[in-house]
């Protein structure tokens, strides 16, 4: 699903993809995100970190900046978490709006360009919402109730805390000053876009099977390291809001 022409081009953009064994599928995310950021920008940088990755994703990405320049590789030495891995690359972004996705193929990138249609109404920053879940039974439910869970918890107001497809200006991401290490970073990201008093559009996009590797989110290390990061964030965020009073 390609979409419609732009309304307009972005003056720059930054593609930040977080990947973690992703060897078989992070080009094909690169070339999908040169062909669209080419639709809807003049100025743009693709931006993959490399977080500790036991496969072949460091090889395979040497590879990949030789056909394509505007590609930079961020190596974290050892696994450092998803959030970790996403932080990294929004620091290293120097362009005015900042997309990311993930790096295992699981969202097309080509859908960007209906990321930067949704701008025409006015909004801040757009998040992407999924059709359907193409995952296993198990993988539905538990992220199900995950999203009612933090929506009711944090107050969240958009329907798929969860999708990891979004457009946001890196002026927003300098201000609200990201702090998480897990997949918790997303929550935490939305939350403070909304506590800050920005607006989010809301569009639909798709979302695929994995095709390589294994989630690294669904094992009882990760899901309890990221248990413990939300009752940390609801501390942080909710009883205390201290993104609030260092705004203020």
């Amino acid at each position: 699903m390609n979409g419609p022409p732009p309304v307009k081009k972005l003056s720059s953009m930054s593609a930040v993809f977080p990947a973690y064994n992703d060897g078989g599928t992070i080009t094909s995310m690169v070339a999908a995100a040169a062909l669209a950021l080419r639709q809807t920008t003049t100025d743009f940088e693709i931006i993959v970190v490399n977080d500790g990755s036991t496969d072949y994703t460091a090889t395979i990405l040497e590879e990949t900046a030789r056909l394509y320049p505007e590609l930079k590789v961020i190596t974290h030495s050892v696994n450092q978490g998803y959030g970790a891995a996403l932080r990294s690359g929004f620091q290293a972004a120097v362009k005015d709006w900042v997309f990311y996705t993930d790096g295992d193929s699981q969202y097309n990138p080509l859908e960007l360009v209906n990321l930067v249609n949704a701008l025409a109404g006015g909004a801040d920053a757009v998040n992407g919402y999924k059709l359907t879940r193409n995952d296993s039974w198990m993988r539905i439910v538990i992220g199900r109730a995950y999203h009612y869970f933090v929506k009711f918890l944090f107050g969240i107001r958009i329907r798929d805390v969860d999708c990891d497809f979004r457009l946001i200006p890196r002026k927003i991401l300098a201000e609200i000053k990201l702090t998480s290490k897990t997949g918790a970073i997303c929550l935490e990201l939305v939350k403070k876009i909304q506590d800050f008093g920005y607006t989010f559009a809301e569009i639909p996009v798709n979302h695929y099977s994995r095709k390589y590797g294994v989630s690294q989110f669904f094992s009882p290390k990760r899901i309890a390291r990221t248990l413990s990061q939300l009752s940390n964030l609801y501390w942080i965020l909710v009883v205390k809001k201290e993104h609030l009073k260092r705004a203020g």
